[in-house]
């Protein structure tokens, strides 16, 4: 295969979860740009706004509200997602997210629920039903989201940090199983971003300099640094790659 077709996507079919701000806003915008239609999901109104807008470029995108700490709302949106799509699937991103923070020891059980539900529970739900698409003709590509926290503890954010790791490795168990049928399913791992999930961190200038110092590319990442791997992970170029967490982080962990 030409070099250049090893990254087209073009006319593939995607549905991205948390689409409407943030890493997951940027992942979609990637797939619109290089010429996949998407469906993308979030908690507001404000997700039809997004779809308009983007639809105003010229792009096919559509959109799902949905509040995926419920099961039977994620259930619900992955089956209109996919009948916006026609019945087809070729690409999903799983980037909902949300960020909650206290002491471990003072960490309320109602939002290790809501974290837990939302950034593990749901990826799993659509992870599955993704798959069950997919398998109807033996390809897919599955990228979910995970955080450099899978490898360490963090402070403060003890859910996110079971989640995240529960990501991981659910990232790798569904690898296992579904390479071998043509389904590969593998992981980004952000660093540091400039997004509404760290505004607490931003927003913290100490924590923020000692975060900025550890990081070789000198900066805290945004949106567009997460492109690249996005259409990589979701085209022909990683068909021999599954079960894999790549580190979006500026060069954080290696240092």
């Amino acid at each position: 295969m030409l070099l250049h077709n090893l990254f087209d996507i073009r006319g593939k079919k995607a549905i991205v979860t948390g689409g409407t701000k943030g890493l997951g806003r940027s992942m979609a915008e990637a797939l619109l740009e290089s010429g996949c239609e998407v469906v993308v999901i979030g908690s507001s109104d404000g997700v039809h706004q997004t779809a308009e807008e983007y639809r105003s470029q010229g792009y096919p995108c559509q959109s799902v509200q949905a509040d995926l700490r419920i099961r039977e709302e994620c259930y619900r949106s992955f089956e209109e997602s996919l009948k916006l799509l026609n019945g087809e699937l070729d690409i999903l991103i799983t980037a909902a997210g949300i960020q909650r923070r206290h002491l471990a020891d003072e960490f309320p059980i109602e939002e290790w629920d809501e974290v837990i539900n939302i950034n593990l529970h749901s990826v799993f739900i659509f992870n599955q039903l993704g798959v069950r698409i997919m398998l109807k003709k033996n390809y897919g590509k599955i990228i979910n989201v995970t955080s450099m926290i899978s490898w360490f503890g963090g402070q403060t954010v003890c859910a996110y940090a079971a989640a995240k790791g529960g990501v991981t490795q659910m990232t790798k168990a569904f690898a296992n199983d579904l390479m071998g049928r043509g389904i590969c399913v593998n992981a980004i791992a952000p660093g540091y971003m400039a997004t509404d999930l760290n505004t607490a961190l931003l927003a913290d200038k100490e924590r923020s300099a000692s975060i900025l110092s550890r990081i070789p590319a000198g900066r805290w990442g945004d949106g567009n640094d997460i492109k690249g791997a996005t259409i990589f992970l979701a085209s022909a170029a990683s068909d021999y790659l599954s079960g894999a967490n790549i580190n979006v982080d500026g060069g954080y962990l290696v240092k």
